[in-house]
């Protein structure tokens, strides 16, 4: 697939670090403020410059000037697949803005397709959750439509929620809307994770996750191998996130851990319950984290996506977490050369691996 012709005066090269403030700046004119409401360095580089899976590569559309009239980044990620262990290298479509001025004229197209070829010899996956406006220009650069990720959601305040969802659907106000993170009693995930990471990989975090992995190695699905690391990076380290932390024990044996965050959903306060894991077959933990999850949030509901066949998919129904209609993401991938044969069952997701942030 060839990319169409440039703009005659327009450079496409890749992504400088002294890109960045006029970077930060074209994503704040196209995209608002992102996850915190404020683009700042230091949120880019702990996205796109301390990812433990590796350095962003991305690649901007420049004026003769030096204007910025494009930008695009590919985050990257790493999947392992059960069984023989295989590493799949995977990117991820992130942070892409085209100033107004310059819209319409195949800058989102081309910046796409030079960062395809720049990945190609090190990728072996491409993929993400494009909405609908969006998605019929990446089924043009030979993007797959794969299925839907559905959500869970457990409803904490019934009367608030059901207010909020007719609200959202009649595109209305619904009232004043209360912080998201006003009310949460859970414990911030950078307070805990920096007690509990050892880089010795000794401790209860480090046995829970290494067990979850062996009993892991017998499901054939792609996931993230999670690591003390990896979880302090991205939940812990996160600027401006405001990520929690819940855990369940058993004496001094840490059983369960779950993590995410609250934050505002339309008119609703949200807890966004990105990760549960807890240790092979204990679906009493998974159980007692979920509850836990609406009981101490704060918030008016809780959305997760729990992947079949896991011990909190397992839990859902009889902590009341239900499939919530209308929701869920499109989730959409190819490989840098082409199709890709993987279908959403081929992936045990957490909310955590395609949450947008």
């Amino acid at each position: 697939m060839s990319a169409p012709p440039a703009p005659a005066e327009l450079t496409f090269r890749p992504l400088a670090e002294s890109d960045l403030p006029a970077v930060l700046d074209l994503l704040t004119v196209t995209l608002a403020g992102g996850p915190t409401g404020t683009r700042t360095a230091g949120f880019f580089a702990w996205k796109h410059r301390r990812n433990p899976f590796g350095a962003s590569p991305g690649m901007v559309a420049e004026t003769p000037d030096g204007r910025l009239a494009g930008v695009r980044l590919f985050l990257r990620w790493q999947w392992r697949r059960g069984g023989d262990g295989t590493v799949v290298s995977a990117v991820r479509p992130v942070d892409t803005a085209t100033h107004p001025d310059f819209q319409g004229r195949g800058i989102f197209r081309r910046l796409t397709l030079d960062l395809l070829d720049e990945v190609a010899d090190e990728t072996a996956l491409v993929f993400n959750t494009p909405n609908g406006n969006s998605l019929p220009g990446y089924r043009r650069m030979g993007w797959q439509e794969l299925g839907r990720v559905p959500i869970s959601v457990r409803a904490v305040r019934p009367a608030a929620f059901a207010r909020g969802v007719r609200a959202a659907l009649a595109r209305r106000p619904a009232g004043p809307a209360r912080p998201a993170g006003d009310a949460c009693r859970l414990p911030t995930a950078a307070d805990w994770l920096a007690a509990h990471t050892d880089a010795g990989g000794h401790g209860p975090l480090a046995e829970l996750l290494r067990e979850r992995a062996a009993a892991d190695a017998a499901d054939h699905r792609l996931a993230v191998h999670r690591t003390p690391e990896f979880l302090r990076w991205r939940y812990g380290d996160a600027p401006g996130l405001d990520y929690r932390v819940l855990t369940v024990h058993r004496g001094d044996e840490l059983t369960g851990l779950a993590l995410g965050r609250p934050r505002r959903r339309g008119p609703l306060a949200e807890f966004t319950l990105a990760d549960v894991i807890v240790r092979p077959g204990d679906r009493g933990s998974a159980a007692r984290l979920l509850r836990a999850a609406a009981r101490e949030s704060g918030c008016d509901h809780v959305a997760t996506h729990l992947s079949p066949g896991t011990e909190a998919a397992d839990a859902a129904l009889r902590t009341g977490y239900l499939p919530a209609p209308r929701t869920g993401m499109t989730l959409a991938a190819r490989t840098p050369a082409g199709p890709t044969p993987l279908t959403p069952a081929d992936w045990r997701f957490s909310l955590g691996d395609l949450e947008v942030f």
